[in-house]
């Protein structure tokens, strides 16, 4: 009886580990190469006017990881918000600026390169910028994804 109430309760724990697990993985049903010639960039409607926007991987919409791709004009900022999940950022053309902050201040944050990345906390407040230059960037993140303005002026959604 002893052995049956161990082995019941070691079995209860995997169980309640791997209900704990319970996310949506990443997954693809064919191979793919991307290439921004070839990419379908779409007007990106959750960021200010001039942002373009291709999925490459998943659904923004729904739970689970997706990866897109996205593409700023010369000298575009995006005002400081935040985000309901972590989000990983990793510079694919150009150059783009990044700060901390609820108030978008170039001379507090930094200037990252191709190849370059930063990696957000969910819900820390930040801001991003470009140069005299076209700037893509991939963006890995956790869906349902959002985006909530420090300021609600801010938010092109409500104009």
């Amino acid at each position: 009886m002893r052995n049956i109430l161990i082995a019941l309760c070691l079995s209860l724990t995997a169980l309640s580990s791997y209900a704990a697990d319970q996310i949506e993985r990443m997954t693809a049903d064919k191979m793919q190469s991307y290439k921004e010639s070839k990419i379908d960039w779409q007007d990106e409607t959750i960021l200010p006017k001039g942002a373009k926007s291709a999925l490459i991987l998943g659904d923004p919409s729904k739970p689970g990881v997706f990866i897109a791709w996205l593409k700023f004009p010369a000298n575009y900022p995006i005002p400081a918000h935040t985000h309901p999940f972590t989000e990983v950022i990793t510079v694919l053309k150009g150059k783009l600026g990044n700060g901390m902050g609820e108030i978008l201040d170039k001379k507090k944050g930094e200037t990252l390169n191709v190849g370059e990345s930063f990696v957000l906390p969910a819900g820390h407040a930040h801001y991003v910028w470009t140069g005299n230059e076209e700037t893509i960037v991939e963006l890995i993140a956790t869906g349902p994804w959002d985006i909530t303005y420090s300021n609600p002026k801010d938010d092109p959604r409500k104009k």
